[in-house]
């Protein structure tokens, strides 16, 4: 493990030197405690001490909209793959939102690797950083979402004077020796690192905790599919699917071709689809595997607790962020609920 410092002043020309150079993006405020990832131009517009982004920065690997190929009909039948991915930096990272993007990586690369989301991956250099505070809603520590070891190039901590920068990979280290005139962490600085790390648990509300430990989790809502939480909450589901879209682990799609009004051409696009928006499961037929609101809705908790470990090595595709619970008008989304509700009679 490479530890480094920048003070204060120094961190803020590394900032201004990325963004001469680079396409960089950062959590910047939009209005009053509304954060979100944007493209900075300035270091004054970046907001480290954020809660939380009102989006994770699923939306730069994985875009809400995206051309996959280009196709002609006529005068001869040809199709050419679209591939968009040019470098930039993702500067302030939570840990939380860094497993998420660890856990997309996992499935878009697991038996059919997905290109678009690959290359984008590879375009990306991530600055990673612990959380200064938390919103209302968060509930990390008990999802295991408090730190991350992978993922990142760079991790930096504010330690009060300075930032403490750990240097994740080549590619971190590189981007740091030519921006920055760090100098090794002293002792007491790793000291302080350490103490700020040990206590990022608590910034989090003690009434967030979930009543089960998280390794128990998955087989816990496993063997609830017929408890009556689901239909009780689901009455109240708007089958919006904003649950879905601020999600960090929530990474389904719809494909589809559009025409151009020649009819000799067009595109096949990938858009986001959620599982709670009603004909998520329709297929071509007809037929809606899940035409049943709160089959819909049980399934949303399941794939985060049970479905997808399987593919992310038993980590819950769940990361703690709170964004669904906020954003749910019915507040009906929110997992601390759901899972303490199925805890009480397990």
């Amino acid at each position: 493990m490479t530890l480094k410092t920048l003070t204060k002043d120094q961190f803020n020309e590394f900032v201004n030197k990325l963004i001469a150079s680079n396409r960089v993006v950062g959590v910047k405020e939009k209005e009053k405690k509304f954060f979100v990832f944007d493209k900075l131009e300035d270091t004054a517009e970046l907001r480290l001490d954020y809660d939380v982004a009102y989006l994770s920065p699923r939306k730069y690997f994985q875009p809400p909209r995206e051309t996959l190929l280009k196709f002609t009909t006529k005068p001869n039948v040809k199709a050419e793959p679209v591939v968009e991915a040019k470098p930039f930096i993702l500067l302030g990272v939570h840990p939380y939102d860094m497993k998420a993007i660890n856990q997309m990586t996992t499935v878009f690369t697991k038996d059919n690797e997905d290109t678009n989301y690959l290359a984008r991956r590879e375009a990306a250099t991530i600055i990673a950083i612990d959380p200064q505070t938390a919103t209302d809603w968060s509930f990390w520590p008990w999802m295991n979402a408090t730190t991350v070891d992978k993922g990142w190039d760079l991790f930096i901590t504010d330690i009060g004077d300075a930032y403490v920068d750990e240097i994740g990979t080549d590619k971190g280290k590189a981007l740091l020796e030519k921006n920055a005139q760090a100098t090794d962490a002293t002792n007491n600085q790793a000291a302080k690192r350490d103490e700020i790390r040990a206590n990022l648990k608590n910034l989090c509300k003690q009434d967030r905790a979930i009543n089960v430990p998280a390794n128990d989790i998955g087989a816990l809502v496993a063997k609830s599919e017929d408890h009556p939480v689901w239909e009780e909450n689901a009455e109240k589901c708007y089958s919006c699917g904003t649950c879905n879209q601020v999600c960090p682990t929530c990474y389904c799609f719809d494909i589809r071709e559009d025409l151009n009004l020649e009819l000799t051409g067009g595109e096949r696009v990938r858009r986001w689809d959620g599982c709670l928006l009603q004909d998520f499961a329709s297929v071509a037929s007809g037929e809606n595997f899940r035409e049943d609101r709160a089959n819909r809705f049980r399934h949303r908790i399941m794939r985060k607790c049970t479905y997808v470990p399987q593919i992310v090595e038993d980590d819950l595709a769940c990361v703690g962020c709170g964004r669904c619970s906020s954003q749910c008008l019915p507040d009906i989304a929110d997992p601390v609920k759901i899972i303490n509700k199925l805890a009480e009679g397990k």
